[in-house]
């Protein structure tokens, strides 16, 4: 089956707003609306609302307001609200087809009253899509809260459609706040990445690594792809030491076969692929995406299947693109419940590894045109898409949006990338490195051949959020050799935002990447072994940064005695002072890492006062210890305790800076009875 697919990336142009121009914000009324059991939700009220989708190149679109008649004898109506009411000056109306319809506009004030603002006689249009704008001599005496058009659909034969609505109280024209521009911070020159990549034949979707070494990209037609067909191919190049990009080679089985292959997208660790479709052992593909995984034998494993729950598409294609931290899943589908064609879906990685049901992530990126090759970049925030429903230079152009919670339903209004980026064709297949520094894309213009990849270098403005870059390898504190184990790594106040890694030293440096702007957490875990955290903050970073570090574990041994090296006491206290938390966090680690194992909490002070009373007080601190513990969620059952007072010094009790080690908790792993 046919897949002309990919993932993309990044950047951003310039809409320019020179006044504050309100748009419709809720649809109150309609008379009707277009509607048609094989469609999503094209040509519904709801297309009028927010900015225009077909500006300046005005014409019919699913992402309008479309009535169910084209001529109705009895007339239709719009009636729409906006988010803030406000004395207006100047309404505008995007007739982008079938203008001249129009009977009258009313406003709306606060207490629903209505005001007449403007009657239109027939012949008012002078095109068929065209901005109607009123301008009032001066401000409305009332505050707008909403307008209501009133149509009589007889005076222009076939279909109307209404785009946008838009309110202001100056007289500067409100579409001139709708202007693409280009400024001093927008992209430079391209540049045709030669002959090692582009050939005669169709170079499209690049698609770089997170770590900028590594260029993937789909070949079609090529001689030397597979199959009497000749179809999409996986090829690859590496980033080389005199800066310039390696000869291509063909990716190699069982990645390519003989239908269309493509790289939707690599993880942080560029060790995991996500491929379109689903591949059948017998060579057929399915609708869908798959997983492969680099082997420790430098292989890349057979394609394993997403599970998506309850996963349709009407279209022939669908685009995939995965969150840095392997949990979230964006994706283009067509469903009845789309806003038009394929829009961008998002699904959650469940705990048995299935996906959750895909979500429309709404009508701020979603348009009645379809939207396409989204990606999500290694910042986890920015999304850079293709889309034909916005403003902008052409037939698609490439859109940035930035997600604005955890929800995934909540983004940015999508930003044009400009027009050293966009042309009047088609344009999609961006792609980025976690550096930002260059974006890779497909054009026909100046190419070789066919079409064939490009850079670019990417402005300030248009590059993902700084992130850090750490790698390096876990190492056995005994034994020096690195070992297998789980990083896991935590944004500080959202333990939400979390990002794991399997670290194999077979395959490798462990590698991840996270925003500069979020300070983290650490935390390295292996059965057997105590659990490492530590925090790192690299807010004051404004550039990409790659970080290497390297992490010792200790074993953890039974029937050995550990003193907690960051749980202290005062003299004559029991109570826990601040900080003492992480290190019990290692412990209920360690517990539910070896569920063999009980532990013993046994309890010292120092010599100064009466024997009876400090063993009573190091009862009390390791009772302390243990109802902390319980607390989160350890059995009590698996909890000995044992106080000692003074009878067990680890230092000399003469002098406070040696004397206050010996006011500690001890725990020794036993086994469990």
């Amino acid at each position: 089956m046919g897949v002309r697919i990919c993932i993309l990336l990044i950047f951003v142009s310039t809409l320019t707003f020179a006044q504050k121009v309100k748009w419709a914000s809720q649809v109150i009324s309609v008379s009707s609306e277009y509607k048609d059991p094989l469609l999503g939700r094209e040509y519904r009220a709801l297309h009028a609302l927010g900015r225009p989708s077909k500006y300046p190149k005005m014409s019919a679109t699913p992402s309008a307001w479309q009535s169910m008649t084209a001529d109705s004898p009895d007339g239709e109506y719009l009636l729409v609200s906006f988010d803030t009411t406000m004395a207006v000056k100047q309404i505008a109306i995007f007739e982008n087809f079938g203008a001249g319809s129009i009977t009258s506009v009313d406003g709306l004030d606060q207490n629903n009253k209505i005001y007449p603002l403007r009657a239109f006689s027939p012949g008012y249009a002078t095109s068929n899509s065209q901005v109607t704008t009123i301008r009032l001599p001066t401000k409305t005496s009332f505050k707008l809260k909403g307008i209501k058009i009133s149509f009589n659909s007889l005076r222009v034969k076939g279909y109307s459609q209404i785009d946008a609505i838009g309110i202001s109280d100056s007289d500067e024209p409100i579409e001139s706040s709708l202007k693409l521009t280009t400024d001093a911070n927008a992209f430079q020159a391209r540049e045709n990445l030669g002959n090692a990549i582009n050939s005669k034949f169709n170079e499209i979707c690049p698609v770089v690594s997170p770590d900028g070494q590594k260029l993937y990209f789909t070949r079609w037609k090529h001689p030397d792809n597979l199959g009497a067909n000749k179809n999409q191919d996986i090829w690859v190049s590496n980033w080389q030491p005199d800066r310039t990009w390696s000869k291509a080679t063909l990716f190699p089985a069982p990645i390519n076969n003989d239908e269309n292959n493509a790289v939707c997208g690599i993880t942080p660790n560029g060790k995991t692929l996500l491929l379109n479709n689903v591949y059948g052992k017998d060579g057929t593909m399915e609708k869908g995406v798959s997983f492969s995984f680099l082997l420790r034998t430098g292989e890349w494993s057979f394609p394993k299947a997403l599970k998506i729950v309850n996963f349709k598409n009407k279209s022939e294609f669908s685009e995939y693109t995965l969150a840095p931290n392997g949990k979230v899943l964006l994706m283009t589908t067509e469903t009845k419940d789309s806003y038009g064609g394929k829009d961008i879906y998002v699904s959650f990685l469940n705990a048995d590894d299935s996906w959750s049901e895909p979500k429309n992530i709404g009508p701020v990126v979603n348009t009645g045109e379809a939207e396409s090759t989204p990606f999500i970049a290694p910042d986890g925030v920015t999304m850079y898409f293709s889309s034909s429903g916005h403003v902008g230079y052409g037939n698609n152009d490439i859109f940035l949006s930035r997600r604005l919670d955890d929800t995934w339903q909540n983004w940015s209004a999508p930003e044009n990338l400009g027009p050293i980026v966009n042309t009047p064709q088609w344009d999609g297949y961006f792609s980025v490195s976690a550096k930002g520094d260059f974006a890779y894309f497909s054009s026909t213009e100046n190419s070789v051949g066919a079409e064939d990849i490009f850079r670019i270098k990417i402005p300030e403005k248009a590059k993902p959020l700084t992130l850090i870059q750490m790698t390096g390898q876990v190492i056995n504190q005994k034994t020096k050799e690195p070992m297998a184990a789980r990083i896991v790594i935590k944004a500080k106040g959202n333990p939400v935002d979390t990002l794991s890694v399997d670290y194999d030293p077979y395959v490798g440096d462990y590698s991840f990447m996270w925003p500069a702007k979020k300070p983290f957490t650490v935390q390295i875990k292996k059965q057997g072994f105590f659990s490492k955290m530590e925090n790192f903050d690299f807010t004051s970073s404004t550039n990409f940064q790659l970080v290497n570090r390297n992490f010792f574990l200790q074993t953890v041994e039974k029937n050995k005695a550990y003193a907690f090296s960051n749980l202290v006491f005062d003299q004559g206290k029991s109570e826990l002072k601040p900080g003492f938390e992480a290190e019990l966090e290692k412990i209920i680690s360690i517990l539910s890492e070896n569920t063999q194992y009980a532990l013993l909490l046994e309890g010292h002070t120092d010599n100064q006062g009466d024997w009876n009373d400090n063993l009573k007080l190091s009862v009390e601190r390791v009772e302390g210890v243990k109802a902390y513990l319980i607390s989160k969620g350890v059995d009590a059952n698996r909890i000995q305790t044992k106080g000692w007072g003074g009878s067990k010094p680890l230092a000399n009790n003469l002098l406070e800076d040696t004397r206050k080690s010996n006011r500690r908790v001890e725990f020794t792993l036993i086994p469990l009875e």
